[in-house]
């Protein structure tokens, strides 16, 4: 089975407070941002990576990962540490941040997908900066690719189909699909029975979470290929969505104490308006 996954550098969400406008409040500033794999995308690599191998024996590649990301140089830092977590090999499609946007980087990735044909094309559900949700959707329409969003669970079948537990209001709901086809995973595909390559016992029991890359598979990622594109090689679409502005959220203003219950529903009711 070959999967490709497409991931993608954000700015760390722990530290969000480091977040500022620049002056002009149309762009952000990244200085002093720390930068970090999308964690949805973390869950994605995760998934394809325990869907090509036998969990019993995780050292051992049965099928081939792919991974592709779009952004300047700097993002081979990140394609790196998928490498080093059993990636076979890396595409950096050059660009920058301000030049993209969920359609654009969409029809990038279907130029990949028709040049890698991958059996499947895995995505976290959302990147934690834009949070749009847009991309996996956008390139299973371009593909003609079914489909399975918020996937909880992915097994594959023996007869080569995939059977998947979307996280739906109320419940999973399971969809089973036949490759080539995309998934968008969400933080539930970590879980330790989560995820079932037809390789892997079914009373197996993965770790929790996502692997960790010890250092010499750090090591030997550096030797891994990683293969760098131009933006416009891959596609002539132009960006389509921009962002005008960005305003911090107003400050919360301070508490009001209370005497006593009515005063609270007097104030719910005639102020908040909430009764």
């Amino acid at each position: 089975m070959k999967i490709l996954v497409a991931i993608k550098r954000v700015a760390d969400p722990d530290n969000a407070n480091k977040v500022k406008m620049a002056a002009d409040n149309r762009t952000v500033d990244t200085t002093g941002l720390e930068w970090k794999m999308n964690p949805f995308d973390e869950y994605a690599l995760e998934a394809a990576l325990r869907l090509t191998e036998n969990g019993a024996k995780p050292k051992v590649r049965e099928g081939e990962v792919v991974v592709v990301t779009l952004g300047p140089k700097e993002c081979e830092t990140t394609l790196r540490s998928a490498l080093a977590t059993g990636a076979d090999r890396a595409i950096r499609i050059d660009t920058t941040d301000d030049e993209l946007d969920g359609g654009r980087v969409a029809h990038a990735l279907k130029k990949i997908v028709d040049e890698e044909k991958p059996d499947i094309v895995i995505l976290g559900k959302q990147a934690v900066d834009g949070d749009s949700n847009q991309v996996g959707q956008i390139l299973a329409e371009l593909l003609d690719y079914p489909m399975a969003t918020f996937a909880a669970t992915i097994q594959e079948e023996s007869a080569g189909t995939i059977l998947v537990g979307r996280e739906v209001d109320g419940g999973v709901l399971n969809l089973r699909l036949t490759p080539p086809c995309v998934i968008t995973v969400d933080l539930r595909i970590t879980a330790p029975t989560s995820v079932y390559s037809s390789k892997t016992d079914a009373t197996f029991t993965h770790n929790e979470g996502v692997r960790f890359a010890p250092l010499p598979a750090i090591m030997k990622a550096k030797k891994k290929p990683l293969e760098v594109k131009n933006l416009a090689d891959v596609t002539e679409v132009s960006r389509c969505a921009s962002y005008n502005k960005f305003a911090a959220p107003e400050g919360r203003k301070s508490g009001v104490i209370v005497k006593d219950v009515a005063e609270l529903l007097d104030k719910l009711q005639n102020e908040a308006r909430v009764l």
